[in-house]
């Protein structure tokens, strides 16, 4: 499903190369959920941007469901974006001056989705706000924004499911219900779900744990067969 094959990043820093990632392989298969961990600066937000196509490797190549994303277009991007990716970030990115029921619904919209009315509110229901959708973000909690984020992350029927950081703006209680929707619509839409998180516990969670140093692979665990490796 994601295939991440010796990906570097290098950016400019003052008159220095800064090497945030450095030769990353990875594969992740379809329908597994995984948390990427490591310390701040580590390269874990970057690899995310890297997989969604938001930014470009230096070197190395990065395959989304068997089509190779590195030498894309920004329209080819943007396509494969628009039917096979969700996204859930820290910071809700929801239209203010938009309801929550029109934040999930202008997104149906646009993909052209049929009668996107019905599946906004089964969007809404899934995430347990179907009598909050009249209200504004600023009439909701943090809670409540970043489950509107999660139901407008599954609007176009992902098959992956991007979060980056999606608890750091809660507070512990509303952050497990966070994670436990997001689980909970990753096993019933069978969605690849990849989880950015410094939260230990949560990334406990997940079928497996990738752990970044320094732009590295350091260990690559998996829950279920107790395995542990280092890339």
């Amino acid at each position: 499903m994601i295939d991440i094959n010796r990906v570097s990043k290098t950016v400019r820093s003052g008159s220095d190369d800064l090497t945030i990632l450095s030769d990353v392989s990875i594969e992740i298969p379809e329908g597994q959920f995984v948390a990427l961990t490591g310390a701040s600066g580590s390269g874990k937000s970057t690899l995310l941007g890297l997989i969604a196509g938001l930014d470009a490797p230096t070197s190395g190549t990065i395959s989304i469901d068997g089509e190779e994303i590195t030498s894309m277009s920004e329209d080819g991007l943007a396509d494969i974006r628009s039917r096979k990716i969700g996204f859930v970030f820290q910071s809700f990115h929801l239209i203010p001056s938009l309801t929550a029921y029109e934040n999930v619904l202008i997104p149906l919209e646009i993909l052209g989705v049929s009668d996107p009315a019905s599946r906004a509110d089964k969007l809404l229901a899934d995430v347990d706000l179907t009598n909050r959708g009249h209200h504004y973000p600023s009439e909701l909690s943090g809670g409540e924004q970043q489950r509107v984020a999660v139901a407008r992350a599954f609007a176009n029927s992902p098959k992956i499911l991007l979060a980056d950081e999606p608890t750091g703006n809660l507070d512990s209680k509303n952050g497990r219900h966070i994670l436990d929707l997001m689980t909970e619509l990753h096993r019933k839409n069978k969605v690849t779900l990849v989880l950015v998180t410094h939260d230990i516990e949560l990334a406990r969670r997940a079928e497996r744990q990738i752990v970044l140093k320094d732009g590295a692979v350091v260990e690559d665990r998996s829950r279920e067969s107790g395995e542990s490796g280092v890339s």
